[in-house]
């Protein structure tokens, strides 16, 4: 394996207090030369020189420890997963962290499974499928204790998507960019339908950098009704 200037990333992780051993350090520069290895034969990513994706990837899909609610325990879902983000990068970090990776494309699951082989990672499953049907079923609905995605959607349709997957007491915690208070007051409905209530939002800067980025927490404070989520690309056609 190639050296790589590390500089960026430990200064990235101290800021968010998260300490990793070697060995963690090791599986990420792994995880970054499969995502290029990979990424030259199937679109994975935009980013990707070195310290962009730490800084872009790595450390923003860590940035979660920020949202007080997430511990590094229990079972975490990623839905819209893409290259694994947040999700692989939660599961280096924090091994006891039981994680599922959903994704619509299965393209895109074979280099998820690539990764966690190549990694040695346990209790990390990734699954081939809409979150509009994996929503229903039995063995998945109202089962996490955490749901993240850094897909880039709405919130009414994010909220749809996800909900159903966490259990009463749980929280659906979105990566957003930027201002999201409209956005917000526009999913008010959505959130309360399916059973969520807004916690605060915590607001911050990527490492060393002005890009604003936010974590929208939604508790799960109800079941979600059997009807959610719709059937496939209605949340995004027809948001609540």
């Amino acid at each position: 394996m190639k050296q790589y200037d590390l500089t960026a990333f430990e200064k990235g992780l101290r800021d968010l207090n998260i300490t990793l051993t070697d060995g963690q350090k090791e599986q990420f520069l792994q995880y970054y030369e499969l995502l290029t290895e990979w990424n030259s034969f199937m679109n994975l990513t935009a980013i990707t020189e070195f310290q962009e994706v730490v800084v872009k990837h790595f450390l923003d899909s860590l940035s979660l420890i920020k949202a007080e609610v997430f511990t590094g325990r229990g079972t975490l879902i990623d839905v819209g997963t893409g290259a694994g983000f947040p999700g692989i990068p939660l599961k280096i970090a924090f091994p006891e962290l039981e994680v599922t990776l959903l994704d619509s494309l299965n393209k895109r699951v074979k280099f998820l499974n690539e990764v966690t082989g190549a990694l040695g990672l346990q209790k990390i499953t990734a699954l081939h499928g809409r979150a509009e049907d994996f929503g229903k079923k039995k063995e998945y609905r109202e089962a996490y204790d955490f749901c993240v995605s850094r897909a880039v959607a709405n919130l009414s349709s994010l909220s749809e998507y996800c909900l159903p997957f966490v259990k009463v007491g749980g929280c659906f915690i979105s990566y957003k960019s930027g201002k999201i208070e409209e956005e917000k007051k526009q999913a008010e409905k959505a959130v309360s339908l399916l059973g969520g209530a807004f916690r605060e939002t915590v607001c911050f800067h990527l490492a060393d950098t002005d890009m604003e980025r936010a974590l929208c927490m939604i508790e799960k404070k109800r079941p979600t009704p059997g009807k959610y989520p719709r059937k496939a690309g209605t949340p995004v056609k027809e948001p609540l």
